[in-house]
């Protein structure tokens, strides 16, 4: 039952009731992704391999054609990539991926390409007053350099350390500052739409304030008074699995297990919850995918950061189980319904509702195709959601946690497999994206249409490549036995 101030009533007639349970057991009748049992993360390995080769070309193509020029790279128009007006969110994935590159491949071209562009053009990010984006574009460049610097993949310098982390602490008491409180002593950091706006995007933009937590940071307020930065973060990750994400529990008419809503919409004046709704999917009442992935990828890592806080921090805020339970039936609800409601390769459509699916036939029990004339697929859900997946079973696993451990693992891996091939994986070395049939914004139209198709396909987004990446770097650790990657690093091997 969703709560309100005034703690409303949502009890449905028997008839509707029935029809909700008959959607809700339609859901769970089937796997819809073909999961591979037997495939193992060394059988990716020359896979991986040929990804980092062409990532190579593409980074450099890329440097080599934004000098000077204005605007961040976003998406890619006829393969080469091109600014598109909204916020400035995928800077931080442009240089993030040479960063990555580098830390594959020991290449200090890359290095360079990712360490002097943060340094150089990165600062703005970090005191942006005005988005949500601070884990996406902050932790991805400074964050990633202080990790490398302290596993030693860095000559260490403590004067470069100090600034990566002095930029961390101050993105993340940024982040913080966007906040909306509500009614019952919760909150959540609101979007660039606004105080009254929670987006699902956000909860994996969190890494920005837990990193800035662990480096012993807080806010200031008014008076000088203290704002926990931990406080923040489990306040708007239990705001978001409360009213983002479903579970079953007839909260309305289409509340099915791990459907998601890109934007929750709340009233500023008491902070009471009003409605769904949605800036980039088809409907409130849809589930669009790159928000599905952004609540898998999001919950799955905050999950491993937990057992770096003490269990004295976290009884604050309701102690270590109670947060872990409701993290935990988050990302497996989504993720559930994301293994449900993808076709068998596990590359989802942009959206689970989209109006011309149905001309598809039985699309869910057949592999994506993203050169169809009806609804664009939208491989950038799938490079995040692999990677979620992964460390959702990973979670599960040091835990002691047998149930859903294998699926959720094998299911990251099966992903991952199509995408490191054709027709995803962009092998012409003239395109300058990575990872291709990516979506941004489909009800904008702001994706390229190529000539003879009536949807868009065929381009390439910098999430979707920095996400790839960053899967891929994920498994070839596990392969190689080195430290497990995870933004708060360093950490051991698994």
């Amino acid at each position: 039952m969703v709560r309100s101030g005034k703690n409303p009533s949502l009890t449905f007639s028997s008839q509707r009731q029935a029809i909700a349970q008959f959607a809700k057991s339609s859901y769970e009748l089937t796997t819809m992704i073909d999961i591979d049992h037997s495939l193992t993360p060394a059988d990716l390995a020359r896979a991986i391999d040929r990804m980092w080769q062409l990532s190579a070309v593409k980074i450099r193509e890329i440097e080599a054609n934004q000098q000077g020029c204005e605007g961040t790279p976003v998406i890619t128009v006829d393969g080469l990539y091109k600014s598109q007006g909204w916020t400035e969110w995928t800077q931080g994935f442009q240089f993030g991926s040479a960063i990555l590159q580098f830390d594959a491949t020991n290449d200090e071209e890359f290095l360079r390409i990712g360490r002097d562009n943060t340094i150089a053009r990165m600062a703005a990010h970090v005191t942006h007053i005005g988005v949500h984006d601070h884990g996406f574009n902050n932790v991805s460049t400074y964050g990633n350099l202080r990790r490398l610097l302290l596993e030693g993949r860095i000559e260490h310098n403590q004067r470069e350390l100090d600034l990566y982390e002095l930029a961390l602490k101050a993105s993340g008491a940024v982040q913080a500052a966007r906040w909306s409180n509500t009614f019952d002593d919760g909150g959540y950091i609101h979007s660039f739409n606004g105080p009254h706006s929670l987006f699902s995007d956000t909860i994996r933009s969190l890494r920005a304030l837990a990193l800035a937590h662990e480096l012993g940071h807080r806010l200031m307020s008014e008076n000088d008074e203290p704002v926990s930065l931990l406080d923040r973060l489990v306040k708007h990750a239990r705001t978001t699995a409360e009213f983002n994400v479903y579970y079953g529990r007839n909260r309305d008419r289409f509340d099915v297990r791990g459907r998601v809503v890109h934007e929750s919409i709340f009233n500023t004046n008491d902070g009471n919850y009003r409605c769904p709704s949605t800036q980039q999917g088809y409907s409130p009442f849809s589930t669009w995918t790159r928000g599905l992935a952004w609540i898998i990828l999001g919950y799955a890592e905050l999950l491993e950061f937990l057992p770096t806080v003490s269990d004295a921090e976290l009884q604050e805020f309701g102690g270590r189980e109670n947060i872990e339970r409701f993290m935990f039936d988050a990302a497996r609800a989504a993720s559930d319904f994301y293994i449900d409601q993808t076709p068998t390769d596990g590359v989802p459509y942009w959206d689970t509702g989209a109006p011309n699916l149905a001309e598809l036939g039985d699309y869910l029990n057949q592999p994506s195709d993203p050169f169809n004339q009806h609804e664009p697929v939208d491989s950038s859900a799938a490079a995040i959601a692999a990677q979620g997946l992964l460390r959702l079973a990973e979670s599960l696993r040091q835990r002691g946690i047998s149930d859903g451990q294998d699926r959720y693992r094998q299911a990251g891996l099966t992903v991952l497999r199509t995408l490191l091939d054709e027709p995803y994986l962009a092998t012409d070395e003239r395109h300058q994206g990575l990872l291709l049939h990516c979506i941004y914004h489909h009800p904008r139209g702001w994706d390229h249409v190529p000539a003879g198709s009536t949807i868009p396909h065929g381009e390439a987004c910098q999430w979707g490549d920095y996400h790839l990446r960053e899967a891929a770097l994920y498994v070839g650790r596990v392969i190689r036995n080195e430290p497990y990657y995870s933004f708060f690093g360093p950490a051991q091997p698994s």
